[in-house]
């Protein structure tokens, strides 16, 4: 799948409010910061554990490999992830640039946070005889507030994320939240107009991302929070789609291929007309069948059901699912500050992620 283009990182904060400020957006010297343990590393470049010399700040520094931009790759993520943060407990934070000195090398310092939730998934995973654990309901409850109130405030603000996933949302340092991070694929839908192309990862992606619709919107990370969702419930992945034609057949294997009536767009596709034709693909949704009340409540599956929607016109919005009764039921939705937010992990857990 195509990543995001190094397009205007300039106008982004030319829309909305959603731009970085020159107060925030500071340069500092890699020098000031020595570099304790590497956190991760990929074909996108690496993150690395580092300390502030002078006041002891534990930081995350992102490097960003040249093949996907650089130094404007680095630009391009900080606005993102400044517009994002700001005023947002669930986004890693923002603290500023770094630049190697004698050269044009530029990293992005961020918040570090504690393990994601797909370390944690995959420590459930370990339970007796290779079951997996489930977490309590009002865990997930509480997690997915949290999340989709983070979406919200950046849906507000005209930004895509287009890669949630279990491993771009971590936990706080001090395991009371959580936080989403990682902004390298996000995009400005007013600074940046359609046609989008695909981007993000497979399993999480949206069925019109892998459909190829160009004008896709925010709709695609609400489906990716129902992937979420529904891998905290059951501790493994929904759809395990390993091209694109499985991850669909996957998707309409589990809540049933859509017809005109459904999703209309759906038909003009090639899939539609010269791939499905040859499948058997019923129009039956089994999406209760794989949670049933003994896993999740009613007011729960009201969400689930509806991030879960393959036509994004019917999906639910981060704002229409936070207004469901199952947040009034078991999460009250008030905004916290960051110290009381209740912790994503029940406490008999704790010594698993620590």
């Amino acid at each position: 799948m195509a990543t995001a283009t190094g397009a205007g990182v300039a106008t982004v904060g030319d829309h909305a409010g959603a731009g970085p400020t020159g107060a925030k957006r500071r340069r500092v010297g890699m020098e000031e910061y020595e570099e304790t343990c590497c956190l991760g590393e990929g074909s996108y470049g690496a993150v690395f554990k580092a300390r502030h010399r002078a006041t002891g700040q534990v930081v995350a520094i992102k490097r960003v490999s040249p093949v996907l931009g650089g130094p404007m790759a680095v630009l391009r993520e900080a606005a993102f992830l400044e517009a994002c943060s700001r005023d947002n407990p669930f986004v890693v934070g923002f603290h500023g640039i770094a630049s190697h000195p004698g050269t044009n090398d530029i990293c992005l310092v961020m918040e570090c946070g504690g393990q994601s939730l797909n370390d944690i998934l995959r420590q459930l995973q370990r339970g007796p005889g290779d079951r997996a654990l489930a977490l309590p309901e009002a865990t997930v409850c509480s997690i997915m507030w949290q999340l989709l109130t983070g979406v919200k405030k950046m849906h507000g603000r005209h930004i895509i994320h287009r890669d949630i996933k279990p491993g771009n949302i971590v936990l706080s340092s001090d395991h009371k939240f959580v936080k989403i991070c990682d902004f390298g694929l996000a995009v400005h839908m007013v600074a940046e107009r359609p046609p989008y192309e695909g981007a993000g990862t497979l399993r999480y992606m949206a069925p019109e991302m892998v459909l190829e619709k160009p004008d896709y919107d925010a709709l695609v990370d609400t489906w990716s929070l129902g992937c979420v969702m529904a891998e905290l419930i059951s501790g493994r992945r929904l759809f395990e789609g390993d091209n694109e034609e499985d991850q669909l057949c996957g998707i309409f294997d589990l809540l049933g291929a859509p017809d005109e009536t459904t999703w209309p767009w759906f038909s003009s596709t090639d899939f539609a007309a010269n791939v499905m034709p040859g499948l058997y693909l019923h129009r039956h949704n089994f999406l209760r069948m794989q949670f049933p009340e003994t896993k999740l409540s009613n007011e729960g599956f009201q969400v689930l059901s509806g991030l879960l929607t393959c036509n994004p016109d019917k999906r639910l919005t981060a704002a229409a699912a936070l207004r469901k009764p199952w947040f009034k039921k078991i999460f009250a939705p008030e905004t916290p500050k960051k110290e009381e937010v209740a912790s994503p992990v029940p406490k008999r857990r704790r010594t698993c992620v620590a």
